[in-house]
């Protein structure tokens, strides 16, 4: 019996709020300079999508511009993220690297998340998370571009029999519960309370999931 624990990365593991509004302003410029945006950077309108696939948060970013312009925008704002993760501008969850140690002793570590892999990478380099990850999958290795079948891949290839998904967002509880796992949602930075309705438990704090 394969017993696994498949962590979402952005507002689960990783407070990717202290590093998002920089991150994204910095993407905004570019495009305010190159006479393809005017007014404020739709930072809250991210907030609330947070956890969607990439090519829709662009899509819902910039609407009436072309795809070259998302790609590059979207190129430019996880070269910001990058480096931002590099200089430890971001930070873990509290508890984090100790509730995954403990957990680690019994359980399978992995990532899944829709984040893009060298953004991925840089977090785990960052903070060591390979002493307690098994294996971090990308939504970049999945067609379909949805965080359920990425799940399904994972529990496919490791064999997984028993678990949970825990994330914050609905595409995270849908994952678990299309996968036959628990899914478990903690209540953090960009969480919805419409959504955390419908998992199968909610934490408050990180610690909880011990």
């Amino acid at each position: 019996m394969v017993k696994a624990l498949i962590f979402d990365m952005d507002g689960t593991l990783f407070q990717t709020n202290l590093i998002l509004e920089q991150a994204l302003e910095g993407a905004f410029d570019v495009l305010r300079k190159n006479n393809l945006w005017d007014g404020d950077t739709p930072i809250e309108t991210y907030r609330e999508i947070m956890g969607v696939p990439l090519p829709v948060v662009w899509e819902t970013l910039c609407p009436s511009h072309s795809l070259e312009v998302r790609e590059k925008s979207n190129a430019i704002f996880h070269k910001k993220l990058i480096e931002l993760i590099k200089n430890r501008r971001g930070s873990l969850y509290p508890d984090v690297e100790f509730v995954l140690e403990k957990l680690g002793a019994d359980h399978e570590l992995y990532i899944a998340s829709n984040g893009q892999i060298e953004y991925l990478k840089s977090i785990i380099d960052t903070y060591s998370l390979d002493r307690f990850i098994k294996k971090v999958y990308s939504i970049q290795s999945i067609p379909s571009g949805q965080k359920s079948d990425l799940v399904k891949m994972i529990v496919s290839e490791n064999q997984i029999t028993t678990g949970a998904v825990i994330g914050d967002r609905l595409s995270d509880i849908m994952a678990a519960k299309e996968n036959g796992l628990t899914a478990i949602c903690v209540n953090f930075d960009f969480a919805q309370e419409e959504e955390l309705k419908q998992a199968d438990k909610v934490l408050d704090y990180f610690i909880e999931l011990l």
